[in-house]
């Protein structure tokens, strides 16, 4: 038997089949074949890995890949390439009104792969830059769940789930009303709700509390206000708790103003680790200080996770939030996706979005990755 891509001798993570060992991983027909030992000779290419992370292809499950329909939306193609990212999930860039462009002009023409929350509000994240900010949310008559149940049906293929922004920021004084109509539409299409939380109101509490088994709070390590813990004594709230015991899934969503080293390390001082750590990359982020889905990975390595910690919760687990089982896994016959990193030691210095910044010895660093079975490098 011969096989299109073999990756020779890398160290083999794959936390959804309990893998973690040195070894190869065939591809053929643009999907995995097969992982053991000695494969390469019935390779057509060879790729020699030895010495660096094998991982399934990475999942970012929060991101903003409409690029040029959006003033936030970042290349994905470009992006991916250089942080090893195989599936983007765009959480809410496009919403009813312009869906239809993002499928379109972006989504079907990727070379990776693209899924997304539609966002509840009809235009999406409309004006998002350094000098013109105006939440989406803020005007209550740009809501209608309605239309958004109508476009998510239309599109059931692409969405994975509704986006909401709800706070002082996004929101502006529409409090929790726009996080009810996303939950009224979720229930409808039996799909998750992504609710990012900036300052309040509402309060945390009222939106975790509103939150099912299956949705996702972003920015889940945010800083002061609205934080998961009582920084002064490390606490985690009380509603954080419930909302975990519940079901509701914890996502980092770095971004530009939405992780703080405070409440991370008050929060897995508790022994509250995150779900799923995503990079919420835009125009703003990507400059700084989450860059990309690696180095904010590679905060947490520094930070005391596991390494197999860190790869479930950019591949097994984001494919489980989105309900899409077939990804973030290196199964035989599974999507021909994988991602190459090199471990590397020495001295790095992370910063958070308040400045703080954080010294660590080790930093996850692109080597190359697999897309529908083929080569890519960085």
């Amino acid at each position: 038997m011969s096989f299109d891509l073999v990756l020779r001798g890398g160290r083999v993570i794959d936390p959804g089949q309990g893998i973690d060992r040195v070894g190869d991983v065939a591809f053929t027909g643009g999907k995995v074949a097969a992982i053991g030992p000695d494969l390469s000779a019935q390779g057509k290419t060879v790729k020699d890995c030895a010495g660096k992370l094998v991982t399934p292809g990475l999942i970012d499950l929060h991101t903003h890949v409409y690029w040029g329909g959006t003033s936030l939306g970042i290349d994905a193609a470009e992006v991916g390439r250089a942080g090893g990212v195989t599936t983007f999930i765009d959480a809410g860039s496009a919403g009813p009104g312009n869906f239809h462009g993002f499928r379109r002009h972006v989504i079907e023409p990727s070379p990776l792969r693209i899924l997304a929350y539609l966002n509840i509000s009809f235009p999406g994240i409309y004006a998002f830059s350094e000098r013109v900010m105006v939440g989406e949310n803020a005007d209550l008559r740009l809501l209608d769940p309605v239309e958004c149940l109508r476009v998510a049906k239309e599109h059931r293929d692409l969405i994975v789930g509704i986006k909401v922004r709800v706070g002082r920021g996004a929101g502006g004084e529409s409090g929790i009303a726009p996080l009810d109509m996303a939950i009224e539409v979720a229930e409808e299409l039996d799909l998750p709700v992504m609710a990012h939380l900036d300052h309040p109101p509402p309060s945390r509490r009222d939106v975790l509390d509103r939150l099912r088994k299956g949705d996702v709070l972003t920015h889940c390590f945010r800083p002061f206000p609205n934080a998961p813990a009582v920084l002064s004594t490390g606490r985690v709230r009380d509603e954080v708790l419930a909302a975990r015991a519940r079901g509701v899934i914890f996502d980092i969503g770095h971004g530009a103003g939405s992780f703080g080293f405070g409440t991370a390390k008050a929060m897995l001082a508790s022994g509250f680790k995150p779900d799923v750590i995503s990079s919420d990359l835009h125009t703003l982020a990507i400059k700084g200080p989450a860059f990309d889905l690696p180095t904010t990975l590679s905060k947490f390595l520094c930070l005391g996770l596991e390494i197999s910690e860190v790869i479930a919760a950019a591949t097994v687990r984001p494919a489980a939030a989105i309900r899409r089982p077939e990804l973030g896994t290196l199964k035989t016959g599974g999507p021909g996706d994988a991602t190459i990193l090199d471990l590397a030691k020495g001295n790095f210095q992370y910063k958070d979005v308040l400045g703080e910044t954080y010294d660590g010895a080790t930093r996850l660093l692109p080597m190359g990755m697999v897309v529908g079975g083929r080569w890519w490098h960085p």
